[in-house]
């Protein structure tokens, strides 16, 4: 937008209090223009910063409700003169001097050097509509964060567009924007860490050091283009603290259907075929799938299943193309019989063809242009493959308009599909200045607060990706209150997670540099609360993977929160249902990617509890190496900084990729933490042949052939609870596809590392939690398994907590030693441990009599 900027001065206090945890400044301007600036303790570890004047309010529909504050229990301190004040907020020592711009500075009370300053005499501006926001950057410093930016992980010194738009093809390492809209930035440093996070839906963006000027020296400024600025700060001594204190202003992510972390099939040529017509494709296709054995839960229906059978043929939401399903009912009951779910695309516009396009416009479901008075029409891609159409967005504000997607997504549950897929949900609209109806209850309180104002460019064009979550949600929850909804939404917003399960990078392309640049996405994604995330395996866009690249993809995929194959493979010659990415697509691998699907199936009790992890407490699935290795020095270095190259899978699988063809080893840093006390760490131990152990704090290079996998390290002492290496049916979960599932969930096994030798009197502990996988109303059990090495036995325990009323179908334990260890394994307490044998990949497994 144009530069205007405006920066009020001349601030006086008002309401000044020394013990009050708390600032509040007015500035009376030149032209009676006046401005408020707060700065308040809202929890020990946040702060609520605005910035706002008559002309520049409070962002109407803001990502966040404020929350109450609670300062119970926290030692409370402060101080002022005529220019400043200090406020001491347990740990936190915070500072504001008005002297001439409102200046934030926040300590560590122990420390000098504080881990956030405001930019003096050019901290909070106006700008044209909106405003600015300057503030001193630390180059040193990692900033992570932003939901989903092109890789690297560091956004260090880098400019970025707050907005989303449909990036079909995107580079992953140069397209700007992406799909998500959530402006969350944190700063990382081993001493402690800082967000920062604005509340608007509206348009913006983050120069993230990437500007530099003479007279302010190396600056960070978030720009906003309408409305005033309601920020939170947030202080953490981790990225943990941080993200977890995130979670508690916007929402923990949703529980995830244990379904939903299974191997999600897809792509769009399937439901857009016509010969033979899409019902029977699809049937063959699942054929396929037992045919080679690979275990599936859920299938992604493109939009192909909407498109009219006759001209013009177009997607029209809601609504099934009866030649290419002529019986949508039965065909989704033979699909369940299959124990396959299915999830429905669904796009949030219409063109005038659709049967329910005059009554959107006489219920004032779009939005209006002013200057017309008319419906704001826009092009869409809603005609064919890649091809457009003029049409509406939905306007979710409107009351007809919500309650007319609501009953939509009830049409398709109804007949029996099982999930929404949120597509094309960006709101990439081409006038800020289109009018709101503001009328659906979920709005409507907060548009009496507002002057009049009901342009897009004021409430944020994301505030319909947040509504349409919200829509597909309650329509879902309100037809099987009972049972989670699973709404997979390609846009997101700080909110919308509270809706939506699972999110995806959208349309990627095929390319070695794709699969690399995507970890650092997900990496930021996780730490933006986007924890039930991946990537379309494969490639959405471009060439066809060749067999290395894909079985690579794959097995690295597998260590993701989400696993889905999906694509829409355009052509010149074909751009109506494009290629496909199919796992039997190339027979000389087809037993490979089988048994690493397989793999995915057997570990699912690991993933399932990093999904409960993420739920209960926000950690993330998917981590950076440094999580939880802040002491580390050598996860500092730009190298790991980057996060392209290796990540965190849960606690104990340290995951690193070959992203090069032809390339038979990985080069992976082990991370160390403190030597001392508790902090001790006994190394690493490699997964696959020839099963080396690694000391922590280096550098190694671990073998990792493309036809075996790739590297896949251990952290000694940490375990990996596994279940049958197919689908299996949990016990509670009576929903139609689950029923049809013929393996039950009735074993369980523990993967551990013990030290090569003795653990010295440590006992390690690893907790995990299982429930029936579905039902909203959890009943959740714990299952704590410990041990403990000497140099001829593991000495193991294993207590458990079903006092919720969840009991699993599993009754014994068995404890699989890694490959090479044959010390006898006994108990702590003298249960009875027998001795099983040695399975399939040579381990030697003990069962332990629960």
């Amino acid at each position: 937008m144009p530069q205007k900027e405006y920066t009020p001065k001349g601030y006086t206090q008002i309401q000044a209090q020394d013990s009050s945890p708390a600032v509040f400044l007015h500035s009376e301007g030149a032209n009676k223009r006046s401005f408020d600036f707060s700065f308040e303790a809202v929890r020990e570890n946040l702060f609520r910063v605005t910035f706002t004047s008559p002309t520049h309010p409070l962002p109407p529909y803001p990502s966040v409700t404020k929350p109450e504050t609670n300062l119970n229990g926290v030692e409370i301190s402060g101080s002022s003169s005529e220019l400043q004040k200090e406020i001491n907020v347990g740990n936190v020592k915070a500072t504001v001097n008005w002297e001439n711009t409102p200046v934030v500075s926040v300590y560590w009370k122990d420390q000098e050097t504080p881990l956030y300053h405001d930019l003096p005499l050019r901290s909070y501006v106006i700008d044209g509509p909106g405003i600015a926001h300057y503030t001193q950057h630390d180059r040193t410093a990692l900033h992570v964060g932003l939901g989903e930016k092109s890789a690297p992980m560091d956004l260090t010194n880098r400019h970025f567009q707050l907005s989303a738009t449909d990036s079909f093809g995107y580079d992953v390492y140069n397209t700007d924007p992406l799909y998500k809209h959530i402006p969350l930035l944190i700063k990382a440093t081993p001493s402690g860490c800082i967000a920062i996070f604005s509340t608007t839906h509206g348009r913006g963006t983050w120069s993230v050091g990437s500007e530099v000027d003479g007279l302010w020296g190396h600056f960070k400024v978030y720009r906003q283009d309408f409305g005033g600025l309601e920020q939170y700060l947030i202080i953490g001594k981790t990225l943990k603290d941080v993200v977890r204190s995130y979670a508690e202003l916007v929402g923990f992510p949703l529980a995830v259907p244990r379904w939903a972390y299974g191997y999600i099939s897809g792509g769009y040529r399937y439901s857009a075929m016509d010969s033979p017509p899409a019902n029977q494709a699809l049937m063959e296709f699942a054929d396929k799938l037992v045919e080679h054995g690979i275990p599936c839960s859920g299938h992604q229906m493109s939009s192909g299943y909407s498109i009219s059978e006759v001209e013009p043929k177009v997607r029209t939401v809601f609504t099934w193309n009866r030649y290419r399903f002529p019986d949508p009912e039965g065909w989704i009951k033979r699909y369940h019989a299959r124990g396959i779910r299915l999830i429905t695309n669904i796009k949030p516009f219409t063109l005038a063809s659709h049967p329910d396009f005059k009554k959107l416009i006489e219920g004032n479901g779009f939005f209006t242009d002013p200057e017309t008075g008319e419906p704001g029409y826009m092009r869409l891609w809603s005609a064919g493959g890649g091809t457009g159409g003029d049409g509406c967005h939905v306007d979710f504000s409107s009351v007809v308009a919500f309650k007319w997607w609501h009953e939509g997504v009830q049409s398709l549950k109804k007949a029996g599909i099982d999930g929404m897929w949120n597509d094309n949900n960006e709101y990439t609209l081409p006038n800020d200045e289109w009018v709101l109806a503001l009328t659906e209850p979920a709005v409507s309180e907060a548009a009496k607060s507002q002057s009049g104002n009901k342009s897009v460019g004021l409430w944020g064009r994301a505030m319909h990706t947040e509504l349409m979550g919200k829509a597909s949600h309650d329509a879902l929850r309100d037809l099987e209150p009972n049972v989670r909804p699973f709404v997979l939404t390609r846009s997101a917003t700080a909110g919308t997670m509270r809706y939506s399960a699972s999110t995806w990078s959208g349309d990627n392309v095929t390319s070695w540099a794709s699969m690399k640049g995507a970890n650092a996405l997900s990496l930021n994604a996780a730490m933006s609360l986007l924890q039930c995330e991946g990537h379309d395996i494969g490639g959405f866009e471009g060439p066809q993977p060749s067999p290395e690249l894909l079985l690579r993809w794959i097995q690295l995929g597998i260590y993701s929160p989400r696993f889905a194959i999906n694509c829409f493979k355009t052509s010149p010659s074909n751009n109506e249902v494009g290629d496909v990415i199919e796992p039997w697509m190339y027979p000389e691998i087809t037993p490979l990617v089988r048994d690493t699907i397989k793999r995915r199936y057997e570990i699912l009790p690991y993933i399932y509890n990093l999904g409960l992890e993420s739920h209960f407490y926000a950690s993330p699935p998917q981590r950076w190496v440094g999580w939880g290795y802040e002491s580390d020095p050598e996860v500092w270095i730009a190298r790991l900084k980057r996060g392209e190259e290796q990540f965190w899978f849960g606690e104990t699988i340290l995951v690193a990729g070959v992203y090069e063809p032809g390339v038979d080893v990985a080069r992976i840093y082990l991370p160390r933490k403190s030597r001392e006390g508790a902090e001790f760490d006994y190394g690493f131990v490699n997964m696959n042949a020839p099963y080396t152990y690694y000391a922590s704090g280096q550098w190694v290079e671990v073998s990792s052939a493309w036809k075996e996998s790739i590297a896949l390290l251990a952290k000694i002492g940490g375990a990996i609870p596994v279940g049958k290496a197919v689908q299996t049916r949990v016990p509670g979960d009576e929903t139609e596809a689950s029923l049809a599932v013929t393996e039950v969930d009735d074993y369980r096994g523990v993967e551990i590392f013990p030290p090569k030798a003795s653990s010295h009197g440590t006992v390690f502990a690893t907790t995990w939690m299982e429930d029936d996988g579905i039902s909203i109303e959890q009943k959740v059990s714990s299952y704590t398994i410990t041990y403990e090495a000497t140099e001829d036995r593991v000495i193991v325990g294993f207590n458990k907590d079903e006092s919720n009323g969840f009991v699993p179908a599993w009754k014994d334990l068995d404890i699989i030693l890694h490959n090479g260890d044959s010390r006898r394994v006994v108990s702590d307490d003298g249960k009875t441990v027998e001795y099983k044998g040695t399975d399939k990949k040579g381990r030697e497994v003990y069962t332990f009599k629960c």
